[in-house]
């Protein structure tokens, strides 16, 4: 059974950068792309970041890029999102999600491909 387990989020002031984790167990993790969503009070959940299972791709929603930064340990079976230059508008939970097919050599925004996700984490920013 595959299980994914967000940390890392918490109440930061505009401006600031938090660094979320998200541990996979029960899949061969080094053979699949890994996501990271977003659902914020009252929106539908929005794609934020993906990475192909070398980590080698990466891709960001527009909300994010230059901002947001996907990596990952595959010895460590851990995906991380690093965020800085954080805003108001990021205030939501984040999800973590495994690509449903293995060795995708493109990461993929669409969250249909996305068979496993995690519960998720808080991420607060004040202004």
């Amino acid at each position: 059974q595959v299980q994914l387990v967000e940390s890392g989020g918490g109440l930061v002031q505009a401006g600031g950068s938090l660094r979320l984790s998200c541990a996979a167990s029960g899949l061969t993790f080094r053979r699949y792309g890994m996501g990271w969503f977003r659902q914020a009070p009252g929106k539908e959940r929005e794609f934020v970041a993906a990475i192909s299972w070398t980590g080698g791709s990466t891709y960001y929603a527009d909300s994010v890029k230059g901002r947001f930064t996907a990596s990952r340990d595959n010895a460590k079976n851990t995906v991380y999102l690093q965020m800085n230059s954080l805003k108001p508008e990021d205030t939501a939970v984040y999800y973590c999600a495994a690509d449903s097919r293995p060795y995708a050599d493109t990461p993929h925004g669409d969250a249909r491909v996305f068979g496993s996700w995690g519960r998720g984490t808080q991420v607060t920013v004040s202004s």
